[in-house]
């Protein structure tokens, strides 16, 4: 697996949408925290100033949300990987991604902050 040290950081994207092995997260949906992490060499936009030369987060954002929410998954972990997923292949500069996922409204009789399921995948994974 690539470590880069250069990353873009997205946290906290809020998204609602339909995800659970349960009938009522199924029906009634609930909100979901995304932390997503991007690998890739921002040595030349550093430089240059140029958007055209890194990846846009709002456009990676905006596929990760339509990844999350257009879609029904019963486990977190395979939302997770559908973002990653998706993510490496509409963005080819990005080497590795780290998705995380948060459930602050698990169906779980405790008091928690969040439930969450963190995955890093990279470009090699996709092959």
């Amino acid at each position: 697996m690539v470590k880069w040290m250069d990353k873009i950081i997205i946290k906290g994207l809020r998204l609602f949408a339909y995800h659970g092995v349960r009938a009522h997260e199924k029906q009634n949906g609930q909100t979901f925290i995304l932390d997503i992490t991007l690998f890739l060499p921002l040595k030349t936009p550093g430089q240059t100033d140029a958007l055209t030369d890194t990846v846009s987060y709002s456009a990676v954002s905006r596929t990760a949300a339509a990844i999350f929410t257009e879609n029904r998954f019963d486990l977190i972990e395979r939302a997770a990987d559908a973002v990653a997923g998706g993510i490496l292949h509409g963005y080819p500069a990005i080497r590795q991604v780290t998705v995380c996922v948060k459930k602050p409204e698990a169906p779980v009789q405790a008091d928690f902050d969040y439930m969450a399921v963190e995955i890093t995948r990279s470009a090699e994974d996709l092959a």
